[in-house]
Order: C-alpha cells, then sequence, then structure tokens
C-alpha cells in the first residue's frame, strides 16, 4: 500500500527561502535540507511551552528559540497548520485577560 502524501507538500505555498535576507542563513539545517523561510517569525511561539520545539527559556524569562529549527524545515509545514487551532485559543485568551485588567 502506497503512502499519501499530505496536500501541502511539493506545494509552492508551504515553502519559501529567502536567500537574500541579511541573517541567511539564520539557522544551520542538516546536509541537504533547505531552509524554510515561511515561518520566520514562529507562530508557534506564542505557545511558550506547548511549541513542541528546542528552546530554552533566559533568566530575564524570554523564551530564546535559537536552537529550533521546527518552523525551518519544509517537513514540518502540515505540524505548524495543525498547530493554528491551538494558537487561536491562546490568542482569545490573551485577549480576554487583556481585557479584564
Amino acid at each position: 500500500m502506497e503512502d499519501k502524501k499530505p496536500y501541502w507538500e511539493d506545494k509552492h505555498f508551504a515553502f519559501f527561502c529567502n536567500r537574500e535576507c541579511e541573517y541567511y542563513p539564520c539557522h544551520t539545517l542538516p546536509e541537504g535540507q533547505d531552509l524554510n523561510c515561511l515561518f520566520c517569525y514562529c507562530p508557534l511561539y506564542m505557545l511558550g511551552r506547548e511549541c513542541g520545539g528546542n528552546y530554552t527559556y533566559l533568566d530575564s524569562g524570554i523564551k530564546d528559540c535559537s536552537n529550533c529549527i521546527i518552523p525551518h524545515q519544509p517537513k514540518n509545514y502540515g505540524y505548524i497548520a495543525s498547530k493554528f487551532q491551538a494558537i487561536s485559543q491562546a490568542m482569545a485568551e490573551q485577549e480576554k485577560k487583556s481585557g479584564s485588567e
């Protein structure tokens, strides 16, 4: 039985590489992998500890994602897209909190 590819695999909307960027390459990927810049500012950041990435928290409390390559690997487009509902819920909760202060 043949594995069915995800609908987004090999689609142009799921990948963008900006080699003209002043910070390119911002992350080091395994040899032979292209850097996906589509999620340069990772939408998973706001999920905090629930993002699933390789992060640390600095002493200042800032989340440091410099060692994370999840948003930069083309294979992870589906993972990030699957988190949009959780991102939306987190944003709604944040808005509710800020509105009650």
